[in-house]
């Protein structure tokens, strides 16, 4: 399976804030020279890069003397927009060396979740990889809200590998890779070298939260690696700390832990819903609904049991089993107030019920994807 990334034409790689800003002590800039280094010998071998770079906080933190990460929502972003100044300028730097130029983009979840930012995204993206550029991708934290919000880079770093349609993502992290256990707490852990990414026994190896400079850990990694899988993207989870470590990768050798994708990928529009962060709402249906989705059928009125949320025509919403199990999401053909009329009623009887009849679905197969 190593020979898989081997072969690998485009990569996303993912640096997390402990290994840019050395666990906090600054803007690690002879870690990031490196990096643009082995990215500039990759390159020359005819691969495509993108880097999505953690650490604009945790540098500007470092920069205006703050020891403790704050929760304030505005200080945050006060470091932040400190901070991406030194880190664009280290890379740019640290490319330049090299004959490459880099370019930063600075996405929000809003970017990706609406569908004409989401291709103006890809197709930006797309041109500057053909023109030989480096982007170097990151939340746009100094702008961004809680209810935007990516949460953390190693989900942003998945979605830009969907979005590209990467054929793997790295994340390089300040561990080894993925343990069968926490290291620090069980002697008996041993390093997963090979694993399916869409296992669900992965999450509860991978354990909690990272250091206080970080904001993700273990977990969202493995989440990020069944993200990624979706449109057939592997990945590895591996040091940054190892000397040269993504052209040994590139070479097939093993290090740290792969999670390989095993389903065909989805198709681009499905995929794009798939990653919808914040859902407008929930649509609870019942066993026979259930089961009409997985073989693969559109969601009619009568299956939704209850309805949850406030929506519009076309909002993103959670099919969920009777027990609050999201199984689906879709783009709902009605509105919230709407579709509490029509639940539980066939779809013959829309037009009495509402005065018209826009789609006998509730949500059409076309506009829902499986989870």
């Amino acid at each position: 399976m190593r020979r898989n990334l081997s072969r690998a034409r485009r990569l996303v790689v993912k640096v997390g804030s402990a290994l840019v800003t050395g666990d906090g002590a600054g803007l690690a800039l002879e870690r990031l020279a490196e990096w643009a280094r082995q990215i500039a010998a990759l390159r020359e071998a005819g691969r495509e890069l993108l880097l999505v770079s953690s650490g604009a906080i945790a540098a500007g933190m470092q920069r205006l003397g703050w020891q403790v990460r704050p929760s304030a929502m505005n200080k945050l972003q006060a470091a932040a927009a400190v901070g991406q100044m030194g880190l664009a300028q280290a890379y740019e730097n640290g490319f330049s060396r090299h004959g490459l130029a880099s370019a930063q983009i600075l996405l929000t979840h809003e970017d990706l979740a609406d569908r004409m930012r989401y291709l103006n995204a890809r197709s930006t993206l797309l041109a500057l990889v053909g023109l030989g550029v480096v982007p170097v991708i990151n939340e746009n934290d100094t702008v961004v809200t809680d209810e935007i919000r990516f949460g953390d880079n190693d989900t942003l770093g998945a979605l830009v590998a969907n979005l590209v349609e990467a054929d793997a993502l790295v994340i390089l992290t300040d561990q080894d890779g993925l343990y069968t256990a926490d290291p620090r707490l069980d002697p008996a852990a041993t390093l997963v070298r090979e694993h399916r990414a869409d296992d669900p026994a992965l999450e509860a190896m991978a354990g909690g939260a990272g250091s206080g400079i970080a904001l993700g850990g273990m977990l969202t990694k493995v989440r990020a690696a069944r993200r990624a899988a979706r449109s057939g993207a592997h990945t590895v989870i591996a040091s940054g700390r190892e000397p040269d470590v993504l052209l040994r990768l590139c070479r097939g050798e093993a290090l740290g832990t792969l999670l390989y994708a095993t389903a065909t990928p989805l198709a681009a529009r499905k995929q794009w819903l798939a990653d919808h962060l914040q859902l407008a709402g929930s649509l609870i249906l019942d066993a026979g609904a259930v089961a009409a989705l997985a073989s693969g059928r559109s969601l009619l009125p009568v299956g939704v049991a209850a309805v949850e949320g406030e929506f519009q025509r076309g909002a993103a919403v959670a099919c969920r089993a009777p027990d609050g199990t999201e199984i689906a999401r879709g783009l709902v053909n009605y509105s919230s107030s709407e579709a509490r009329r029509i639940a539980r009623h066939a779809s013959a009887e829309i037009e009495s019920l509402l005065g018209y009849v826009d789609e006998p679905e509730l949500i059409h197969r076309d506009n829902l994807v499986l989870r």
